[in-house]
């Protein structure tokens, strides 16, 4: 759940909002209260949307199907307006995680769990046959696990089986690794298109990963369409069905009633696929009784999550008239009191959050004149300018995306309320999910929209080529704070640079360390072949520039857990006084710490940041202790110059900036800062790109300035060093003062 932001509506129908539920591609999905107390998930079209007769008409079939289609594993309609200038669809509200939430948490479910999963999907998916629908995006994020079992949400794609497709010709709307291969060639998908997607939900369920892979979008749908599934891992009993629902050819998998009736008996083994229940030829299940489903067992935890939701949604106040706009920079303002009214039993037990693939969000951050120094923004005299943030927000990386964005919403506070101010500023947030193809279609999006001015981002730890490319053609400046690798050649992308050392060249952090904070005499450089990348680029780091007055030892690791002993056994017996971990695994570092403090070896040991995750510090235990590593961020609590800032964070948000926090902060600064020096309206896109590079800004956390040639940024005081204290790293400060 997220606050309300300045341009939501405060009504939607007869419903009040009360906070954001999430986003997709076409509006935004709020939980809302009626008249009469009821919760809701409220899915808003936005205007710019609806006024295209082709979005019209795909939400307008959207809502007929999802009203047309009844069952108890599905989401009861409450109420809908198809005509309104914002169109709106209104279901029942249950406050559950989704599969891929709880999977993604707890890993994969337990058998029995698993098999009444799949019985009460298969039972919702004969609903959505036989009114005639496909459903299309069965995947874990639109399954929601309620007390009582599974609901499978969001029709957003389905569509009648005779119907046209309004997307366009050639196009796949779905999820990659959850698509059939028919609808992965983009040819028109059936019921047994759905059938396909349900097998990959049970696979994925029953071990933690989808049946085709992972990674990029072209890749997975490759060995979805020429490749067999990967089923190792799924129990015995259920290969059989599974594998039959992934059938290559449409003809040879089941109906969705047999596989119902085939979970819903616990079969071990079904025999050949084709003479399941629901096959032509077979009985058909409807002419016989069905069989009861299996019991639902809850996955571990499950009823806690469920309850803490359950309380944060009733203890939300009762809609006022709307909510004074955010003021980042200020402490928030005092919470609502509590409702007089009993808000017992108010959550339905119906569905769902109509929030299912990549979210975006916009976050116009419009201050009043009298808080912000200046006119609204859009005003004639102070000209507003959209600066983009592209961020995974709810993907494996949503730490990082989460404080991009906090950091940039106060840096664009603090710039609205300064009384000289040329320009306002406003965000644009857009979330990638942390998908690589889903962020090429997250940077046209921002592309595309001609207020984009700049983009911060993207918050992964690779920043890709590709990417790169697509907001140079848009002549679209990128300033990249966290990303630690990249596949992009030095000196191309002329509107892109990066704020932090990349992973790579944070070896003079720990040589001048070794060299004048704790001189060493005798080091021992543990090369891991295993990251041959990062490894190989700290090891020749090292070699190139250590200090002629030290000896340096070497000691390569090969793949596998074997010869960490034996570096351990060198560093006591070669008299080292500090070892290197040239590497950037967590969990290998972890080895060789173990086995440093076996041999009892107690000199000087030190690594790069990324070796520095929470394995190592959960895995090493006791004998992490003592170990110093290099990092490109700073930790603003302990920065005298971002007082103010972590002040303010706290005071917004309850909490000390998280890593990356305060350089997002700064990476407003440089924006606003080139955006100050660059000419004509007309051109301030390219302009921008152009001067960022040449823009000096000093910052809360350190002087930003850059390589003109290669467009990464100097690196003198953008390295600093932690040093692992009580289990947790301790800021030492930057490489140079330590």
């Amino acid at each position: 759940m997220r606050p309300l932001t300045s341009e939501d509506p405060r009504t939607v129908g007869p419903y009040r909002t009360l906070v954001r539920l999430g986003a997709g591609g076409m509006g935004v999905v709020y939980l809302a209260r009626s008249a009469g107390g009821a919760l809701a998930a409220v899915k808003v079209i936005r205007a710019e949307h609806a006024a295209d007769p082709g979005f019209r008409a795909r939400f307008r079939r959207e809502a007929e199907a999802a009203a047309r289609v009844t069952g108890p594993w599905l989401v009861p309609v409450l109420g809908t307006d198809t005509e309104a200038r914002e169109p709106w669809l209104a279901t029942a509200f249950v406050p559950g995680p989704s599969l891929g939430e709880v999977v993604r948490t707890g890993g994969a479910l337990p058998t029995a769990t698993v098999r009444a999963l799949g019985s009460r999907l298969a039972e919702a998916l004969v609903a959505v046959h036989h009114a005639g629908l496909v459903h299309r995006d069965v995947k874990p994020g639109n399954v929601l696990l309620a007390l009582d079992g599974p609901r499978l949400i969001d029709f957003g794609i389905a569509r009648h089986e005779s119907a046209t497709a309004l997307t366009a010709t050639g196009a796949v709307i779905g999820t990659p690794g959850f698509l059939s291969p028919e609808h992965a060639s983009a040819r028109a998908p059936g019921p047994p298109s759905d059938v396909f997607s349900l097998g990959c939900v049970l696979a994925y369920a029953a071990t933690g990963r989808g049946p085709f892979g992972s990674g990029g979008g072209a890749g997975v749908l490759f060995r979805t369409i020429h490749e067999e599934a990967e089923l190792t891992g799924v129990p015995p009993g259920l290969v059989p069905l599974i594998s039959a629902c992934l059938a290559k050819e449409p003809a040879d998998r089941p109906t969705a009633s047999g596989v119902r009736e085939t979970l819903a008996a616990g079969e071990e083994d079904p025999g050949d696929p084709r003479e399941y229940p629901g096959r032509p030829g077979a009985p058909d299940p409807r002419e016989s009784p069905r069989t009861a489903p299996a019991p639902w067992r809850m996955p571990a935890g499950l009823p806690a999550l469920i309850a803490d939701r359950s309380a944060a949604a009733l203890a939300l106040p009762d809609p006022g008239p709307g909510p004074e706009p955010e003021r980042p920079s200020a402490a928030p303002a005092p919470a609502a009191g509590p409702s007089r009214r009993s808000r017992r039993g108010l959550l339905t037990a119906g569905a769902v959050l109509l929030a299912g693939g990549p979210t975006m969000a916009w976050l116009a951050l419009r201050e009043h004149g009298a808080t912000a120094g200046g006119p609204p923004a859009g005003s004639a005299r102070t000209p507003t300018h959209t600066i983009g943030l592209h961020a995974d927000l709810s993907g494996p990386g949503r730490a990082t995306g989460l404080a991009h964005q906090r950091g940039m919403r106060l840096a664009m506070a603090d710039h609205n309320a300064r009384e000289d101010k040329p320009f306002r500023l406003a965000l644009r947030t857009e979330d990638d999910a942390g998908d690589p193809a889903t962020a090429l279609r997250t940077a046209g999006r921002l592309a595309a929209d001609p207020a984009v001015v700049a983009v911060v981002g993207p918050t992964g730890h690779e920043l890709r080529e590709e990417l790169v490319a697509r907001y140079g053609a848009a002549r679209l400046a990128l300033v990249v704070v966290a990303a630690g690798t990249s596949t992009v050649e030095s000196g191309t992308g002329l509107h892109h640079c990066v704020t932090r050392p990349l992973d790579q060249a944070l070896t003079p952090g720990l040589i001048s360390y070794l060299a004048h904070t704790r001189p060493a005499e005798r080091i021992l450089l543990v090369e891991d072949t295993a990251d041959s990348g990062l490894g190989g680029h700290l090891g020749r780091g090292f070699r190139n520039a250590f200090p002629a007055t030290a000896t340096l030892m070497r000691q390569r690791l090969a793949r596998g857990g074997s010869g960490f002993a034996a570096a351990a056994r060198k560093a006591v017996s070669g008299r080292a006084d500090a070892v290197v971990f040239a590497g950037g695994t967590a969990s290998r570092a972890a080895l060789l710490a173990t086995a440093l403090a076996d041999e009892a070896f107690t000199g000087t040991r030190v690594g790069a940041g990324p070796a520095l995750g929470p394995a190592f510090l959960r895995e090493a235990g006791a004998a992490a202790e003592g170990w110093v590593f290099a990092e490109p961020y700073a930790d603003p609590t302990a920065l005298a110059s971002a007082r103010a800032f972590t002040a303010a964070h706290r005071g917004r948000f309850g909490v000390p900036p998280a890593t990356w926090a305060a350089e997002a902060y700064d990476a407003v600064g440089l924006i606003a800062r080139a955006t100050g020096t660059t000419g004509a309206s007309g051109e301030l896109r390219r302009g921008i790109g152009q001067r960022l590079v040449r823009t000096e800004h000093r910052g809360i956390v350190r002087p930003l300035a850059f390589h003109a040639t290669t467009r990464l940024v100097r690196y003198e005081n953008g390295i600093y060093l932690y040093r692992i204290e009580n289990g947790r790293p301790r800021f030492l400060g930057p490489y140079r003062e330590v």
